[in-house]
Parts: structure tokens; C-alpha cells; sequence
């Protein structure tokens, strides 16, 4: 599921600034980005994060600021002395009167030395675990928000498929009428007016109902829809079961779809029906991707 946090926590030592980001993905794919001298951190930081996600591609980007960080930096005097030289050379050849900018100079890339990178603190490992778990927090809190509105959008669909199945059930009902009728008429052209037993053209057309018989698919579909509802209301990690359940339910569609093929305007009756059906699931599909 989607989401973003950002924590800022600031200490005796400096500053944290920690942020979650995450989008859609079957599984837990966890990255962590951390600066070179917190790379020890980074198992202690999975186990704060671990237990309060299970699905999505994460994003973990963690800074630290050390307070007074320029002032410790020692000078390349060297480089500084050279930059103040070629401020005054420039200044008497094109006739200025400026005085050279001090903070400018210090600025310059190299006059500031970076010092040795040390292994943080004990302070630095806990601000850097708390900033995750606020993070994690508040990133949970967005991704519920979320999960609610798509909870209710899945939950419609549901209804709306289940009176589409409701529709196909009824028209269920002239299947048998449908084929006799349509058997009779191909009979007629092959037979050209020859009579036909009554009893064995309703033998015949009951065999072809029952091949084309969608009654199973359609309870099939309609306990699916049910069950879906169910695990949306209960809640927790709903992602997989989801895809599993939603899977079973394109499938008595498809079947559905194949097997109305046959009964001129109520066959092209169902199509419609089974394709908007179809497309309900689909829609249920893309929003359960946002579930987790």
C-alpha cells in the first residue's frame, strides 16, 4: 500500500531526520538507505520496522546532522589562503573595490575538511530507533486512512457484482425454453419440415441445458463475493488471500462467459452480464493491490 512519513528528531548530538515511503508490491521488499558511518544500525533498524509492515516495496532514508559539524572541520589553509589570493588578483584587474566574502571562501569545495567518520553513539542508535518507530507510526496511521476508503470502494463492487449474478440467475431460468426453441429451429432447416418426437427434442435440449448449465459457476461466484465481504470486515493482512480469492472469481466468470455462447438474445444477454461481471472483478483486483 501507498504511503509516506517523514520524523525529524533533534538531540544533544544533532539531528535525525528519518522517512518511510512505500508502494504496491506482493510481498516485503525492504531497502534501507542509510550514511556510511550508521551502516552498523541497520539490522536494529529492520527490527523496528519489520514487525509493523508485511507488504510493499519500503523506502527507509535516515540523515544525521552533528551539531557544530563545521566548526570541528579543520581548514585547508592552503586552499583558503589560495582562494583569497585569487579574489584580490580578480578585484585589481577588473577595478573593484569588494572586500573578499570570508564565509564565501569557507564555503569553497575543500577549504572545510571533512573529519574522520566515527561510529555513532549510543544516543545516535536511539534517536535514529525512535525516529523510525514515529515514522513507522505515523505511516501506518496514513496507510489505514487508505485502506478504509479502498475497503468501502471493494465492498461496493461486491454489491454490484452480486446483482449482476442475481440477474444472470434469473435468466437462468429460460435456458431450457431457449434451447428447445433453437434446436427446433436447426432441426427444421436440417429436416425441412420432417416431424420430430416432442418427447425426444425436450430429451435432446435438456442435455444441451445441462452442458450449458452456469447454475454451479454462479453459486460458485456468489459465495466468493460473500467471502470476499467477509475478509474485508474482518481486516488484518487481507492482500493474498485476496488475490487468491479473486483469481477463483475471473475463473467461473470466464466459465460463465463460455458456456452462454449458444443462446441467441439471452446468450448475448448473459455475455453482457458476464462481462460486466468481469469487469468488476478487475476493478476489485486493482484496488486490493492497495491492501496489505
Amino acid at each position: 500500500m501507498t504511503g509516506f512519513a517523514r520524523v525529524r528528531k533533534t538531540f544533544e548530538e544533532g539531528e535525525i531526520v528519518f522517512s518511510l515511503k512505500s508502494v504496491n508490491h506482493r510481498g516485503l521488499d525492504l531497502h534501507t538507505h542509510l550514511p556510511e558511518e550508521m551502516d552498523s544500525l541497520e539490522a536494529a533498524l529492520r527490527a523496528v520496522l519489520r514487525p509493523g509492515v508485511a507488504r510493499g516495496h519500503v523506502q527507509a532514508h535516515a540523515s544525521f546532522t552533528p551539531i557544530a559539524a563545521a566548526a570541528s572541520a579543520p581548514v585547508n589553509w592552503e586552499l583558503l589562503d589560495a582562494y583569497m589570493r585569487a579574489f584580490r588578483q580578480a578585484s585589481e584587474k577588473y577595478g573593484l573595490s569588494t572586500p573578499p566574502g570570508l564565509a564565501a571562501a569557507l564555503q569553497a569545495p575543500g577549504v572545510l575538511a571533512p573529519g574522520e567518520r566515527q561510529e555513532p553513539g549510543e544516543a545516535v542508535g536511539k534517536a535514529l530507533l525512535e525516529a523510525a518507530a514515529e515514522a513507522l507510526e505515523v505511516w501506518n496511521a496514513s496507510r489505514e486512512r487508505e485502506g478504509a476508503a479502498t475497503a468501502l470502494e471493494i465492498r461496493q463492487r461486491c454489491q454490484a457484482l452480486r446483482t449482476l449474478v442475481a440477474r444472470m440467475e434469473e435468466i437462468r431460468a429460460g435456458a431450457i425454453p431457449a434451447f428447445q426453441k433453437r434446436l427446433r429451429e436447426r432441426l427444421d432447416e436440417l429436416l425441412r419440415g420432417a416431424v420430430v418426437d416432442p418427447q425426444r427434442l425436450a430429451q435432446e435440449a435438456a442435455i444441451l441445458a445441462d452442458r450449458s448449465d452456469i447454475n454451479e459457476e454462479l453459486v460458485r461466484l456468489s459465495t466468493h463475493a460473500a467471502q470476499l465481504e467477509s475478509i474485508i470486515a474482518v481486516g488484518g493482512e487481507v492482500g493474498k488471500r485476496l488475490d487468491f480469492l479473486l483469481q477463483e472469481m475471473n475463473r467461473e466468470a470466464n466459465t460463465i462467459l463460455s458456456k452462454t455462447g449458444g443462446l441467441g438474445d439471452l446468450g448475448l444477454t448473459m455475455t453482457d452480464l458476464s462481462l460486466a461481471a468481469k469487469a468488476e472483478i478487475d476493478k476489485i483486483r486493482e484496488q486490493a493491490l492497495n491492501l496489505e
